[in-house]
């Protein structure tokens, strides 16, 4: 396990699951595959990226990228990492839900710390791309064989690829399991089965992860949870929350299955335009995380231009001859 991931993964049994980093490993059965299916991430992702193509694919394949690794093995079952389990519906809207506003950000803050860790475990694992005068070390940015997304230490590019990934799925996720860019049904009352959308058509601003990563947690959680509005919801789902619950069958909340989902453009709540607008918000974040992440290198390995090197490492097919 790398420096850089070492403090991400434990083991625990599921009754003792806690957050932690809001990264954890279980020995679980994965279930069937959920969230934006491995081609939406694929084309969002794409969208958001001007790689080179072999790189691009390293990170965005449907299948093999980094960015579904989140949804392989035991990963599918930890909520954290998805951005399930923040479902809240007000008072306002009929009787009373069965969980609190903060119980439901405690979630959402959840899955945003998880992405704070894995954008400061890139940080340092960049470091590893270059030497100390600026030059890209070839063996450790060559992509001849796949990289294995296994959290072990492997060449610093497929390090710093795994941690992008598996911190910006969520991102993602977020807007397919949310309503933060939706429109509800205006043929049927509010409610569980039809909660409230927000139709924003800006990204959510509670995701500034690199910002996020320079404070210490309790100032950024309290800075972002101010952020959130009382209507957000993102789905329940039967896996494991931040607290090591696992609901049974989300009786009586608002659902991940058949309410919030957009996974695909067949998912119920994709209507009304619903898909499209949390897929182009998603890759509007996803553009602007990867923007701020290359901010971070520049701005913390500015001697010989090392940060700028790191980027062409990470973007470049053959980096060794391609970077300057």
């Amino acid at each position: 396990m790398s420096h850089a991931s070492s403090y991400v993964l434990r083991r625990l049994p599921a009754t003792a699951l806690a957050c932690g980093a809001c990264l954890v490993v279980l020995v679980l059965v994965p279930g069937p595959a959920r969230a934006f299916s491995g081609g939406n991430h694929e084309k969002i992702t794409r969208a958001a990226l001007s790689w080179e193509p072999k790189s691009l694919s390293a990170m965005a394949d449907s299948r093999e990228g980094a960015i579904v690794a989140n949804d392989q093995g035991a990963y599918f079952d930890l909520g954290i990492l998805h951005c399930d389990n923040a479902d809240y519906l007000a008072p306002r809207y009929g009787s009373a839900y069965p969980r609190t506003r903060d119980e439901a950000t405690t979630e959402l803050l959840a899955c945003i710390r998880g992405s704070v860790a894995r954008l400061r475990a890139a940080v340092r694992d960049a470091d590893g791309l270059v030497d100390a005068n600026g030059r890209i070390i070839a063996g450790q940015s060559d992509l001849d064989a796949p990289c294995a997304w296994n959290e072990k230490p492997e060449r610093a590019k497929c390090n710093v690829l795994e941690q992008l990934g598996r911190g910006w799925h969520p991102i993602e996720d977020f807007y397919s399991h949310g309503n933060w860019s939706d429109k509800a049904d205006d043929a049927v009352p509010i409610g569980t089965t039809n909660p409230p959308g927000l139709n924003r058509t800006t990204i959510a601003p509670f995701l500034d992860i690199r910002r996020y990563s320079s404070m210490n947690d309790a100032d950024w959680t309290r800075e972002a949870a101010g952020l959130i509005p009382e209507d957000l919801a993102t789905g329940c789902y039967p896996d494991f929350d931040s607290t090591g619950s696992k609901p049974a069958d989300c009786t009586g909340r608002v659902k991940h299955n058949g309410t919030l989902n957009k996974d695909t453009e067949a998912s119920e709540r994709s209507r009304n335009g619903n898909f499209q607008r949390a897929s182009e918000l998603a890759a509007q974040d996803i553009a602007r995380q990867w923007k701020e992440f290359t901010a971070e290198l520049v701005e913390t390995y500015p001697d010989n231009r090392r940060g700028e090197q790191m980027i062409c490492a990470l973007t470049h097919d053959n980096p060794a001859s391609s970077c300057p």
